[in-house]
């Protein structure tokens, strides 16, 4: 299962009275793991940067002015993305920016159901607890040292491990078993253990086996150890 965590920078507020987006972080996810991929882009607003919003990220106009547009990046920001959901803190204000400059640059919207809002997880887990990303850092100790400003990239790495934590933590299967759907139904498949077509030879020397046998005399007729097949 393929997850995209992903964060934004803006101008201001609201993209209907002309805020654009300035920075775009996104990492990847695969069955809940970070797989080291990431997707990380500043942007050219096409307009001034408000003080208020450089006080927040600290990105200036004259950083940004030779950064390209989002028209220029439209494609490989949708390839790296796919069909993906997309886990998003506050999914509502980043799904508006990022709809609204597809739509400027000529491409579909996002459909609203792909997004994860983690916001909303957890307000549901945690009702009445502050529920912002530092907050959240603090309730599962996570390490934020390094959010002097708000920045994408680093906002949607702190971001996947709070959504791991929110989700039940980090406890993957790590693919031991696989679901798969036939008609209207599904069945777990356990992977198969190997065997070797040889037995390997034993490294236990005669003196080791004579003790080991001695300490099942010790241990009676029903113990595990004498239950066990180990010749595979």
């Amino acid at each position: 299962m393929r997850e995209v965590v992903l964060d934004t920078e803006t101008t201001g507020l609201d993209p209907e009275t002309g805020d654009r987006i300035v920075e775009i972080g996104a990492v990847e996810l695969w069955n809940h793991l970070p797989t080291g991929k990431t997707f990380h882009i500043y942007l050219n607003p096409e307009r001034n940067m408000p003080q208020e919003a450089q006080a927040v990220h600290g990105l200036t106009e004259d950083f940004l002015k030779d950064k390209p547009l989002f028209s220029q990046i439209v494609d490989d920001f949708l390839a790296f993305i796919k069909n993906s959901k997309i886990v998003i803190h506050n999914a509502s204000f980043d799904m508006k920016f990022l709809n609204a400059e597809l739509v400027l640059a000529d491409r579909s919207k996002l459909p609203s159901d792909i997004a994860i809002d983690t916001l909303g997880i957890a307000r549901k887990k945690f009702p009445g607890s502050p529920a912002s990303l530092d907050a959240l850092c603090r309730r599962f100790n996570i390490d934020n040292s390094a959010r002097t400003l708000h920045g994408a990239l680093l906002d949607s790495e702190i971001l996947a491990e709070v959504y791991l934590e929110l989700i039940g933590g980090r406890q993957p299967d790590f693919g031991l078993s696989e679901v798969h759907k036939i008609g209207e139904g599904s069945f777990n498949e356990e992977r198969q253990e190997l065997k070797r077509p040889t037995t390997l030879k034993t490294r236990l020397t005669a003196k080791e086996k004579e003790a080991h046998n001695a300490f099942l005399k010790e241990l009676g007729p029903n113990a595990i150890w004498k239950k066990l097949d180990f010749k595979n």
